[in-house]
């Protein structure tokens, strides 16, 4: 005879294959596995394909970021891609949950035979009551505030935007962090002291707005230590029915965390006699999105982005405009037109991007 704990056991391993054939054979939900009272596994993502022409005098990205590249002649090119697809998994025990995110922009493959991409990681935290620890968006950052976009994450110029290993506490509305320190353009073999993150929250049915200080020490290459602090302001209101307008302004010596790649954090120029000079980056960055519902499935997004940086004078800007479908509740369509420019070199290009996303 088998014990009652023998029986229970055996039924809940019963249900966990069950439910995992039925998560391998149907793609159209997140799943949610319950594998005892205490502990419970999730699946998610979605699988994203893309159609992308750009057009001008910046050379192809497939999504645009914060650096571009001139040509010396304008040029066009059309590609075709499922890169941005991800996937994800939680597992949570009582008041510990453990998350771990890829997607498939980590590179390799070629254009010639299989167009293979390597997985990366996007995500690997764990989060016990209050407190999170690993890989994960920077407190800096307010995630609510990024718009709707065919484009990847759509004008990162605006958009405090990085990934990076942290300790975080929140207390209600509060969130107070030390994140990886990271001297871009300077001497990143001595930045010993983390970076110091502090949120405040607001909330409401209205939406949301949160205010948020940096503090960092960068170590330049000339061997001198300065202290970067800077500020940001982000948030979602709800308008008319379901519209919302987003919005983003960062200023101060943020550097790598605005922009994707916009700036570095230390600027190393050399003047007229032949002196190496290393400044700080002062950086002004802002972001103004307003998504309308034509109807409960049709929505439209109007973007635009931009950064300037004051010691290097680099100055970029993109805008976009798109409509997107929901065919069913899981699978959508959408259709997106815009510009980067570049204004400090004179260069820009024009783009228009098609996708399809099936979340998971």
């Amino acid at each position: 005879m088998f014990s009652n704990k023998s029986t229970k056991n055996k039924s809940k391993k019963l249900l966990l294959a069950g439910s995992l054939l039925l998560a391998t054979g149907v793609a159209n939900a997140a799943y949610d596995i319950k594998l005892t009272d205490e502990d419970s596994l999730s699946f998610g993502g979605y699988i994203k394909v893309d159609a992308r022409y750009v057009d001008g005098d910046v050379a192809y990205r497939p999504y645009w970021a914060g650096s571009g590249t001139k040509l010396d002649e304008s040029a066009s090119q059309f590609n075709l891609f499922a890169n941005e697809t991800r996937f994800n998994m939680k597992y949570t025990h009582d008041d510990v949950m453990g998350f771990i995110e890829l997607d498939f922009w980590g590179g390799g493959g070629n254009e010639i035979v299989s167009n293979s991409a390597n997985p990366r990681i996007r995500h690997a935290f764990i989060k016990y009551k209050d407190v999170l620890v690993g890989q994960t968006w920077s407190t800096f950052m307010n995630t609510s505030a990024i718009p709707e976009s065919a484009d990847f994450a759509g004008a990162t110029l605006g958009l405090v935007f990085i990934r990076q290993g942290q300790v975080r506490y929140t207390m209600g509305d509060f969130q107070v962090s030390i994140e990886n320190p990271e001297s871009w353009g300077g001497d990143t073999a001595n930045d010993s002291i983390p970076d110091v993150v502090a949120r405040y929250n607001l909330k409401g049915d209205w939406g949301n707005i949160s205010f948020s200080a940096l503090g960092r020490q960068l170590n330049t290459n000339l061997g001198n230590t300065e202290t970067a602090i800077g500020a940001s302001i982000a948030g979602r209101i709800n308008t008319i029915g379901k519209d919302d307008l987003r919005f983003q302004l960062h200023q101060g010596e943020v550097g790598r965390y605005v922009g994707a790649g916009f700036t570095p954090d230390i600027f190393t120029k050399t003047d007229v006699n032949g002196n190496v000079i290393e400044e700080v980056e002062d950086v002004t960055s802002y972001l103004v999105a307003y998504r309308h519902y034509w109807t409960d499935t049709l929505r439209s997004t109007v973007l635009y982005g931009a950064a300037d940086a004051d010691s290097s004078g680099a100055d970029r800007r993109q805008w976009g405009v798109n409509l997107f479908q929901n065919l069913t509740k899981q699978l959508a369509v959408g259709v997106e037109v815009g510009n980067f420019t570049m204004k400090e070199q004179d260069a820009d290009s024009n783009y228009a991007q098609l996708s399809l996303q099936y979340v998971l």
